[in-house]
């Protein structure tokens, strides 16, 4: 069957709504669903509001979020308060067009927009490492050798008709995993969803377990972290600022102290005990998250073979390399966070933790939305990681997307999210990739 890669866009639009006093500044272009060709000249229409029509702005423009390619000043018209910027690219990339002006008592107001060229066309910036099949397969054999010896622990869902657990497993090297279990209270077999979290130390909220098991899921919701799921906040800022400060480059000189090692065969471990349970149906194993947990979700796919659907918002960790070929790198950007150690050493070793070099290996549907203004986790780079999937693909790029959902910037993603993809996977259906693309 032919794979097929659907992008949704809506109307390239990016307003900041100020309060009183601050200019209103936006920025469209002439293509309202924000692709093009490579080759193609992008318009960038730049408005102002009437009151600071006259006032100066400043503009950057950079190819693949990083490498800055043209700069200058933005005069607007008394009368219309408009003014318009051609650029093109040569190759397969993003754009980001930074757009910042003060209003009429000095206040600095900045806006972003952002375009694709060939987004299908994108691909990683460094060869995957000859050996890095035979290292996470020795990692995972690794894993096997350490039992799994679930304790799950029984407390009150707080929602009728679920039952809830605590759960803590074991993990490599004398570590564990925490997390929270929660199914319908009258089910005999069950679709499984692995839910996988967002960078940061925090406690798991219990309802994001329990909303998904009113729907019919069994839900297994793992910290990132070897934590307690559930101890007061507090307690989770002291190791933030203590033994976790920096987690993302704990030992990220070597593959085999990276503090991602031990994250990622926790999803693992996660996956293969919702297979083992009697309550499984045996057929359904979805797994999802959001930037950190969109990273954990795509590698989890990668690697476990029972995977049949990934869902990933913003997804972190793509193409660590980038800045090599002159785009920005995705979260935790080990390009530049070497923290005095061997710069060379810190980037081979991303090789063996970046989502492009598992993507390739995901043969499952997958829905990844990407933000065109993100610049935590660019989407050049997610579209650099989902390229690469075996299985059939949708991908949703948002136009007002950031990495932090504002003013529902992300709606058209947990649209297809929550409102199909998830009711139809929890049914036994196939994945309901669209075949045509969608704007709003």
């Amino acid at each position: 069957m032919k794979h097929r890669m659907v992008l949704h866009l809506t109307v390239f639009l990016m307003l900041c709504l100020c309060s009183k006093g601050y200019a209103q500044l936006a920025v469209t272009t002439d293509h309202t669903n924000g692709i093009y060709k490579v080759g193609d000249t992008v318009q960038w229409i730049i408005r102002n509001n009437e009151q600071n029509a006259a006032s100066e702005c400043t503009y950057v423009l950079k190819q693949g979020g990083y490498r800055e390619i043209e700069k200058g000043s933005l005069t607007f018209g008394f009368t219309h308060g408009l003014t318009v910027l051609k650029s093109r690219i040569d190759k397969p990339d993003t754009l980001l067009l930074e757009v910042r002006g003060k209003d009429s008592t000095g206040k600095v107001q900045r806006v972003l927009g952002g375009v694709v060229f060939s987004p299908d066309k994108i691909r990683p910036s460094s060869q995957r490492p000859k050996d890095f099949d035979a290292f996470w397969k020795a990692k995972i054999k690794e894993l096997s050798r350490v039992p799994t010896n679930p304790v799950l622990e029984t407390a009150d869902a707080n929602k009728p008709g679920v039952d809830y657990w605590k759960i803590k497993m074991d993990n490599i090297r004398g570590t564990h995993i925490q997390g929270q279990i929660a199914r319908p209270a009258i089910a005999d077999k069950l679709p499984a969803l692995l839910i996988v979290q967002w960078a940061g130390v925090y406690p798991l909220q219990k309802s994001w377990a329990t909303d998904r098991a009113a729907e019919g899921w069994l839900v297994l919701n793992i910290e990132a972290h070897d934590l307690p799921i559930d101890e007061p906040e507090p307690f989770y800022q002291q190791q933030f600022a203590g033994a976790l400060k920096n987690y993302w480059a704990i030992g990220n000189d070597d593959r085999e102290t990276s503090y991602f090692l031990r994250m990622y065969l926790s999803c693992y471990r996660a996956a293969q005990y919702l297979t083992e349970r009697t309550d499984w149906d045996g057929q359904t194993l979805v797994v999802m998250g959001g930037s950190q947990g969109g990273l954990q979700s795509l590698v989890t796919a990668g690697i476990h073979p029972k995977i049949t659907a990934a869902l990933a918002i913003v997804p972190a960790g793509c193409d660590y390399l980038g800045a090599e070929v002159g785009r920005d790198t995705g979260w935790p950007k080990w390009y530049w966070n070497t923290q005095g150690k061997d710069e060379k050493r810190v980037r081979e070793t991303g090789k063996y933790f970046d989502v492009v070099n598992f993507a390739s290996r995901i043969k499952c549907p997958v829905l990844v939305g990407a933000g065109l203004i993100d610049e935590t986790c660019p989407p050049v780079g997610i579209l650099a990681a989902v390229n690469q999937a075996q299985g059939a693909k949708e991908v949703i790029l948002l136009p007002q997307g950031a990495h932090q959902e504002i003013n529902r910037s992300h709606a058209a993603y947990n649209t297809r999210c929550y409102g199909d993809w998830l009711p139809m996977l929890r049914q036994g259906k196939p994945a309901p990739i669209v075949s045509e693309p969608k704007g709003e």
